[in-house]
């Protein structure tokens, strides 16, 4: 079990020092960022119900600020990042906008 958590404080470490981001600030703007996620979600499904267009705005933006936060930090302050890490940043968050869209406008049929 120690060799484990020495491992991943080597790998923390090397990501520190070759791509200025520290991947515990990561995982705690990903820990910070879930409760806003999760409300943001159920608060938007209840605006697309009421058809509240000025809510769905509101949580909208919520919902794609918490899931953006912790990339964005990536985004600002790495370096040295290899060119597919902003490849599939900008996948992810290209991901999250359509399924942003595709639930706000609901199943069609």
């Amino acid at each position: 079990m120690d060799s484990i958590i020495a491992w991943i404080n080597d790998q923390a470490a090397a990501a520190r020092a070759q791509y200025a981001v520290n991947p515990w600030i990561f995982l705690g703007l990903m820990v910070a960022c879930a409760p806003f996620f999760y409300y943001s979600i159920y608060r938007l499904v209840r605006a697309v119900a009421q058809k509240d267009t000025s809510r769905i705005t509101l949580w909208s933006s919520v919902f794609l600020a918490a899931t953006a936060t912790p990339y964005l930090y990536v985004l600002l302050f790495g370096r040295n990042l290899p060119w597919y890490v902003y490849l599939i940043l900008a996948a992810l968050l290209a991901q999250g906008v359509y399924s942003l869209v595709k639930k706000i406008r609901g199943p069609r049929g």
